[in-house]
């Protein structure tokens, strides 16, 4: 009988199985074959990897029988000295046509149980190899764990079948099994061990006990100590294990080692965020005198700075990206936003035509803010071409309306509406937008009728819609049925229980033109919950307590509110506790102040014409 070693011809046959063709020095074996019509080419594919196996399903090219059987029994460097002396009878053929049969047909536990008897068999670390990849991607772990170890056995020098092993070790929470394999696999790297050193953090993350992950760490770098990766890995698993102090003297050494190590740099500003945002700040800042070049770091410390609203500091980190990258399309979009935020018109008009010459990805939202740098410079019919240049995407709407709300602005209301109402909306959502922002330009034309008639006619249509929900409860208030307002946020609240501004819009509605104060404090706290430092309801909390009598308490929220955002509407608030409290002086500085930077703000006109006559 012929030895599996001896046997590619019948496996590499491209119309159909047989046994006969797998002779050795001309002997002829007892063969069985199967018709033609009976082994078809696969329409799926079995040739996962045990890497993708682990990480779920994956799709992969169409692959004959021929193909998956070449990739099984394929010598994969393999010598014939290393491969079974197993002699192939019909009962071994039959269990291969099984498990590939049932792999075809999806049944990846029958088809690893028929491999993982074979490889018990046969001892062969192709059969086995191919036991451990199903028995993975059929999330057979037990299975998985005895075919990887039969493997191993078979294949001593595989690397492959170690790395293999040692993961699902750890997946089994068995680190004292995995110890051995993963010296093996680092002793093997001697000197170049650090890439190995740096994917043990990524092997090892999921595994529960985390103080016993940093003892195995510890132990396993010890010979490596005078690579920076060892003290990078320990660092992980010290900050995993929450050994703060530990993971920031283990990173400091690697950086030691190697004073340039962008990766160690951003691990260092990670862990220093947890003590103090400006103390990471500070660290990168450093770091980038030292080393000017280093562009991840130089990266993040420009997020950092826009998360902590240093808006003109980002913008000279991200000017400095886009003169060491002039071709980058996002870090040149990024420049001219930030040069918006502060106001700088000419850069960031500068910066967008630059990007639109540069093929962004989306042109449409840099047409967009190309409107609105004009339409703040009060260049209306520049910002009229840019707005209606958007053809779509996020800002479409939105650009839109921008146009719509230009015309209102002079005195062409009507103009503005046909022209929102032209529209065409690509999705549902537009649809929604467009009715809300016709809606809001009847507010701001202070037809509250109509505003509160476009939103009716759209949630009769479209009953639960929450955006069109919050908005008529807004138009109901303007028109004094607080009713409305009330039973659609209710509603509201019913469809999003964790909206906190449906909370907070009801709390504030109730507290300011009803007496159920106790009631609206109940929702106003609820909204601060979900949402404790928004400023509107920060305004709505000390709005509430100074209805209440709460003068001292009212104070404090406001403030906090007005510090955060200086609007209008907390401007009024604000001013009025003050001049409650007896600081009229003070009251008076706050609304006239708000008022030169928003003249036609009514709720700052109402409270300054009820105040100082």
């Amino acid at each position: 009988m012929p030895s599996l070693r001896f046997c590619l011809a019948w496996l590499l046959t491209a119309s159909c199985v047989t046994l006969g063709a797998c002779a050795q020095s001309g002997a002829r074996a007892g063969s069985v074959a199967l018709p033609a019509d009976r082994v078809m080419a696969s329409e799926a594919t079995l040739d996962w990897s045990v890497q993708a196996a682990e990480q779920g399903e994956r799709s992969a090219p169409e692959d004959s029988f021929e193909e998956r059987a070449r990739r099984v029994f394929g010598t994969q460097s393999l010598s014939a000295a290393d491969l079974p002396g197993r002699n192939l009878d019909s009962d071994l053929l039959y269990k291969f046509l099984l498990a590939e049969i049932a792999g075809q047909r999806g049944s990846y536990q029958i088809a690893a149980q028929a491999y993982l008897d074979m490889a018990r068999s046969t001892r062969d670390p192709r059969v086995a190899r191919r036991a451990t990849e199903l028995a993975l991607y059929g999330k057979q772990t037990e299975m998985a764990l005895e075919a990887a170890k039969i493997w191993l056995a078979a294949e001593k020098g595989s690397s492959a079948a170690r790395q293999t092993l040692v993961a699902l070790f750890v997946t089994t929470n068995n680190l004292q099994s995995a110890r051995p394999l993963l010296r093996e696999i680092l002793s093997a790297e001697g000197a170049n061990a650090g890439p190995s050193l740096m994917q043990l953090h990524v092997l090892l993350a999921k595994h529960p006990d985390k103080n016993a992950v940093l003892g195995l760490v510890r132990d396993l770098v010890t010979p490596y100590k005078q690579l920076p990766e060892a003290h990078f890995a320990v660092a992980q698993a010290a900050l995993a294990a929450n050994k703060y102090d530990a993971a920031l003297s283990e990173i400091r050494e690697a950086l030691r080692i190697r004073p340039d190590w962008e990766a160690a740099a951003l691990f260092q500003a990670q862990a220093l965020t947890s003590e103090s945002r400006a103390k990471s700040l500070d660290y990168m800042k450093g770091f980038l005198a030292a080393n000017p070049n280093a562009q991840e770091v130089r990266l993040n410390y420009a997020r950092q700075l826009i998360g902590e609203k240093k808006f003109p500091d980002a913008r000279a980190q991200f000017q400095r990206l886009l003169d060491d990258n002039p071709q980058n399309p996002d870090i040149a979009v990024t420049v001219a936003l930030l040069s918006l935020q502060i106001n700088d018109l000419d850069a960031a008009e500068t910066q967008l035509k630059r990007v639109l010459e540069l093929n962004y990805k989306d042109p449409d939202s840099v047409r967009f803010h190309l409107g609105q740098v004009n339409e703040e410079r009060k260049r209306f019919d520049e910002a009229a071409r840019w707005y209606l240049a958007v053809e779509g995407g996020d800002q479409f709407v939105m650009a839109h309306a921008r146009y719509a709300f230009m015309l209102a602005r002079q005195n062409r209301v009507a103009e503005g509406r046909a022209h929102l109402q032209r529209l065409e909306p690509q999705n549902e959502m537009q649809r929604v937008q467009i009715v809300q922002a016709e809606a809001q330009l009847m507010r701001e034309a202070k037809a509250y009728k109509e505003s509160f008639d476009i939103l009716k006619t759209a949630l009769d249509a479209n009953a639960d819609n929450p955006e069109l929900l919050y908005d008529i409860a807004l138009a109901a208030e303007k028109l004094d049925r607080i009713d409305v307002a009330e039973t659609s946020l209710r509603r509201l609240i019913a469809l999003r229980p964790e909206n906190a501004q449906a909370y907070n819009a009801l709390g504030y509605t109730l507290a300011d033109r009803t007496d159920r104060l106790a009631e609206a404090r109940g929702y106003i706290e609820k909204a601060l919950k979900l949402s404790p430092e928004d400023p509107f309801i920060l305004d709505s909390m000390g709005w509430v307590h100074y209805r209440l009598g709460n003068h001292a308490e009212g104070l404090q929220y406001l403030q906090r509110a007005f510090d955060q955002r200086p609007d209008p509407e907390i401007a009024a608030h604000l001013g009025e506790v003050l001049w409650a409290k007896g600081s009229k002086g003070e009251a008076e500085k706050v609304w006239r102040d708000s008022l030169r930077d928003n003249p036609g703000n009514e709720e700052l006109q109402k409270v300054i014409k009820k105040f100082l006559r």
